[in-house]
């Protein structure tokens, strides 16, 4: 068998893990068209838990029925109904061992799903909406600027999301903050032009996720994982990366220290950890997060690539890695890895080695000083 330090056991907030595998939020679209859950879905799940992933984030999961929903047939977690077909879903996760927690979601001006939507602040967003079928198609409209209403009702709902997802069994949630959705416009400058103290300074503009987190993490049993995703690309805007880079991620990260997470996931959303998650002095935003933030990082963006997941945990950069298109392509991949087995690409030009990811890892692997 395969001996790689991807394999080592792993605590997270109390939890024994057999690796350090999770399984990505990836975006599916098969719940009802009220977010209920499926036995699809259950099968699913259940397929990379069985595959030997210690964890599994799901997609990502709408708060409340007014602005959240992202996509037709995104589930939730907004009332019974939604709460009990997720019941069965962490039900055939926890059968095999692993570990399962419910990413948190709202759009915001992203929305493919409503008609109107809510921002920070009234701009439009950069790009389209997807074609997917059913979906609204054509430019983001102009999103209305969120008030102190809408503030506390989107925290009630995050609030209520977490209840729920104790409720059907969850070891944790995951909120959202990433790839351009409701929290990330809080924070990229473009989108937040607030002159009150949730606009300005990079402090104020994590202050409603610092609010929402505190809700949630007040509310839940000790043992109950809160972590939160964060990243510098969007869906809508691939190229996007923090101003000032490295020196911007340090600011980033001593505000989310003080938030303390129980965990914090940096992904890459255009799926190369290399391209968007290094920076031109040599440092990282996953080593930067691990270094000044002091909780479980995990690092995403291709590293189904072995050498490269090993650098980053190795260097101390990462604890934890998330895995999207090649568990898709392989839910057993932990398992096929671990014995050594063929795995099938996601991408055929995926067969050949990628030499770009290949010298990444020797450099990366010079950095070491940096994170100890």
């Amino acid at each position: 068998m395969l001996k790689s330090s991807i394999f080592d056991p792993m605590l997270l907030r109390g939890h024994r893990l057999n690796n350090r595998l999770i399984v990505a939020p990836m975006t599916r679209r098969s719940a009802t068209p009220e977010g209920v859950p499926t036995d699809e879905m259950a099968a699913y799940y259940h397929a990379f838990a069985k595959g030997g992933f210690s964890v599994i984030i799901t997609e990502g999961t709408y708060t409340d029925t007014l602005f959240s929903q992202s996509d037709q047939n995104q589930p939730g977690l907004t009332d019974e109904n939604q709460m009990e077909g997720w019941k069965k879903v962490v039900e055939q996760v926890h059968n095999e061992g692993s570990l399962i927690i419910a990413q948190l979601m709202h759009a915001g001006a992203l929305s493919q799903y409503h008609e109107s939507t809510i921002a920070p602040s009234s701009i439009k967003p950069i790009g389209k909406r997807s074609t997917e079928p059913g979906g609204l198609t054509g430019t983001f409209p102009i999103p209305k600027e969120i008030t102190e209403s809408d503030l506390q009702h989107i925290k009630t709902g995050y609030l209520n999301a977490a209840k729920l997802a104790i409720k059907a069994g969850f070891d944790g949630v995951e909120i959202h903050a990433a790839n351009g959705y409701l929290f990330d416009q809080f924070l990229t400058g473009y989108t937040n032009l607030r002159t009150d103290r949730y606009g300005g300074s990079i402090s104020n503009r994590l202050s409603f996720l610092a609010e929402v987190f505190n809700c949630v993490k007040g509310a839940v049993p000790s043992g109950f994982i809160v972590g939160i995703r964060m990243s510098e690309s969007k869906v809508n805007d691939l190229s996007y990366r923090w101003p000032g880079g490295s020196q911007t991620a340090i600011e980033t990260f001593n505000v989310v220290a003080k938030i303390k997470p129980d965990y914090l996931h940096i992904a890459a959303e255009g799926g190369n950890w290399a391209r968007e998650c290094l920076y031109p002095d040599g440092l990282s935003s996953t080593g930067l997060a691990k270094k000044l933030t002091g909780v479980p990082v995990i690092a995403n963006g291709g590293l189904h690539d072995l050498n490269l997941a090993e650098t980053l945990i190795e260097s101390n950069q990462a604890d934890f890695i998330s895995i999207g298109k090649a568990a898709l392509a392989n839910p057993d991949w932990p398992f096929l890895v671990l014995h050594e087995k063929p795995v099938i690409p996601f991408f055929k030009e995926l067969i050949k080695p990628s030499l770009t990811l290949s010298h990444t890892a020797s450099e990366l692997a010079k950095l070491k000083q940096y994170y100890e």
